[in-house]
């Protein structure tokens, strides 16, 4: 999938983070992203948002991402996670889901010709090929760690973390200033 444009000249790319509950790890991407987006000076260039394929209205973050994000020095206090809708679908330049299995929810959501699962969209086509364990890994997604150990929570963390910044290299090319 190549990279949308911004919907019109001079506005934002909206980038828009889809898991399940909108509890770990689409806000752990939605928190890493606008400190990477600080720290590349893209503040205004683009707009991110998270939502959930099963999410519930106004639910807090949960507590392991709470206390990964805390750790590295990131804040999910505020988050409230949101269903993910068709307003959100076709808010966004781009939908990068946590795994395959939420495809179809973005579809139907009216997402379709704008989603891509985030480690295929970030995984360079030369790094599959190359080693057909990346091509598993990218095919799987991010591992949910919703109600695992610390560790688990801080291997979903780490997984985004590197995502993020693969992420951003290939939208420099449309979004950077």
């Amino acid at each position: 999938m190549t990279p949308a444009t911004p919907t019109s000249p001079g506005e934002p790319f909206r980038l828009l983070f889809v898991c399940t509950g909108n509890t770990c790890r689409s806000p752990l991407a939605e928190a890493l992203t606008r400190e990477a987006l600080d720290e590349r000076g893209w503040e205004g260039g683009v707009e991110v948002r998270s939502a959930g394929v099963a999410a519930a209205p106004g639910g807090r973050a949960s507590e392991g991402s709470l206390e990964v994000a805390r750790k590295h020095g990131l804040s999910l206090e505020g988050h409230r996670s949101s269903p993910l809708s068709a307003e959100m679908a076709d808010w966004a330049d781009l939908i990068l889901t946590m795994s395959p299995s939420h495809l179809g929810a973005v579809a139907m959501a009216g997402g379709g010709d704008r989603v891509a699962v985030i480690t295929e969209f970030a995984a360079r086509q030369e790094a599959r090929e190359a080693d057909p364990r990346e091509a598993a890994q990218v095919a799987g997604g991010v591992p949910d760690p919703f109600g695992g150990d610390p560790e688990a929570y801080e291997a979903t963390y780490r997984a985004l973390e590197r995502l993020v910044e693969e992420v951003l290299d290939r939208l420099e090319p449309v979004v950077a200033p």
